[in-house]
């Protein structure tokens, strides 16, 4: 049998998000996002630590390269603040010239060192002004037309430099983490104890259908205006762990399993690509769902160049009997790390949520291949964090043979995905270049390559993950 093998122009390298790395958050202009204003309230993040100084890379940016530019990396995917070049974040709005050629230099410097930039322009940040002014995501009209201003105004800056877009980094999480169980900016749950307001039981919904016609919107904006001349790509990054049934005998927990994937991930993938929710979303939630118009469709329906794809682990999936709660967004199923027979999906991690399963990888691919008529994928986000880590003395912490371990399955796995099971894969980017702001985890997990000293001088450290990824490439991709 044939070794599994990547195509050859394959594009690899590393991702990070602005407020998790950047630091300064009033420098130059820049003025709060959602997650500045929600780091202030106590008991919300682990330390009650902020993106204050995460890795101070807003100053750090030829550091920076010179890491990418160490571990070989051909394309290294970032986002950008939207309350630093537009702080205000609306369509009447100044553009701030400071923060915005901040980041067209950073990507002149990019290119200057052979890497690729591929730019998201939203990861989960919002302009706080935007959230105060009108509830942000839960009024769309408004929403949409500022978001595709600020698109607009991006494709303008950056022009043919950048070739990769990302609309949205994960809507599943600024629609449920954010709106549903509170445990992200900008807090909003039904429940009274995490927060004064919020509907768990609509405003998800309500969050995801507005981030989803936004995102149709600056896909048409890029390929009427921007496209022919500029020669980019542009798609929505969705999240989503695999699944296994609980007892692979039972009928109802397999069904479960296709009913988690549909809540998590076709929620915003069948929209794209189908035109429609989920019928068993629909079935579930009624009348909670939105519905789309027929230009919203237009819109929506066939909005992705290719297909974003971030991927860290897998559950096993349990039904539940009876009726669903008002608020449950996954399906009405229980997500497990042992099945009935007492097997675990996958090693313990610093993440709680976080169970290792290449396989899973593999399987999740497929899954989507199939669903969606064979698209291209970009893998943007894949990763792990170690269990005790950040307690490691620094010699053993830079050992980090765990992770070295983790992209040694995953990456053969998407390898085996593209080779047996035909799935048309172009890139990964690792995740993450560096130890970072890990949101509600504060500094206590770390998912870098690179070791950030936090409390001394900011400075890097390469782990022994941040070679080995390269080396594993080299396997895999076909040579000329």
């Amino acid at each position: 049998m044939s070794h599994s093998h990547l195509p050859k122009d394959f594009l690899w390298g590393f991702a990070t998000a602005s407020y998790q790395i950047e630091g300064a958050p009033h420098k130059d202009g820049r003025a709060d996002s959602i997650w500045d204003t929600f780091c202030r309230i106590p008991g919300k993040i682990a330390g009650g630590e902020s993106g204050e100084r995460a890795c101070d890379s807003y100053h750090r940016t030829a550091e920076d390269i010179a890491l990418l530019k160490q571990y070989r990396a051909q394309v290294y995917r970032f986002s950008l603040s939207w309350s630093r070049i537009i702080p205000l974040g609306g369509r009447n709005d100044p553009v701030n010239e400071k923060g915005l050629q901040h980041y067209v230099k950073f990507v002149d410097d990019l290119l200057a060192a052979g890497i690729q930039p591929m730019v998201t322009l939203f990861h989960w940040d919002l302009p706080d002004a935007l959230d105060k002014r009108y509830g942000g995501f839960l009024n769309k009209d408004e929403f949409v037309k500022d978001y595709e201003n600020y698109a607009r105004v991006c494709f303008e800056a950056f022009g043919s430099k950048v070739k990769f877009w990302i609309t949205f980094n994960e809507p599943w999480c600024s629609s449920i983490l954010g709106y549903s169980t509170g445990l992200f900016a900008p807090g909003r749950t039904s429940d009274r104890s995490k927060s004064a307001v919020g509907d768990s039981s609509t405003e998800p919904w309500i969050a995801g259908h507005s981030i989803l016609i936004a995102h149709g919107a600056a896909v048409k904006a890029y390929r009427d205006d921007f496209k022919a001349k500029d020669g980019g790509q542009i798609g929505i990054t969705l999240n989503g762990d695999w699944t296994e049934p609980w007892d692979p005998n039972d009928p109802a927990d397999r069904e479960a399993c296709e009913r988690k994937l549909e809540f998590a991930i076709s929620w915003f993938g069948d929209a794209i690509y189908l035109g429609k929710y989920p019928d068993s979303m629909r079935k579930q939630l009624g009348d909670r769902l939105p519905t789309f118009t027929a230009e919203e469709i237009a819109l929506v329906q066939g909005s992705n160049d290719f297909y974003g794809m971030n991927h860290y682990c897998a559950n096993y999936i349990k039904h539940k009997d009876g009726e669903a709660d008002i608020n449950d967004f996954s399906g009405h199923i229980q997500a497990l790390y042992h099945n009935k027979a007492g097997e675990v999906i996958g090693p313990e991690t610093q993440s709680f949520w976080l169970h290792p399963n290449p396989l899973g990888f593999r399987k999740l691919m497929k899954w989507l291949s199939d669903r969606y008529g064979g698209p291209t994928f970009y893998v943007t986000e894949s990763g792990t964090s170690l269990k005790g880590e950040n307690d490691l003395p620094l010699e053993e912490l830079l050992d980090d043979e765990f992770r070295c371990e983790y992209f040694r399955g995953y990456i053969g796995a998407m390898a085996d995905a593209h080779t047996i099971d035909g799935v048309d894969v172009r890139g990964y980017t690792a995740w993450s270049l560096m130890d970072n702001f890990e949101w509600a985890e504060g500094y206590e997990t770390r998912f870098g390559v690179t070791y950030v000293d936090y409390d001394g001088d900011q400075k890097r450290y390469p782990k022994k993950s941040a070679m080995e990824i390269g080396a594993i490439f080299d396997k895999y991709i076909e040579k000329e």
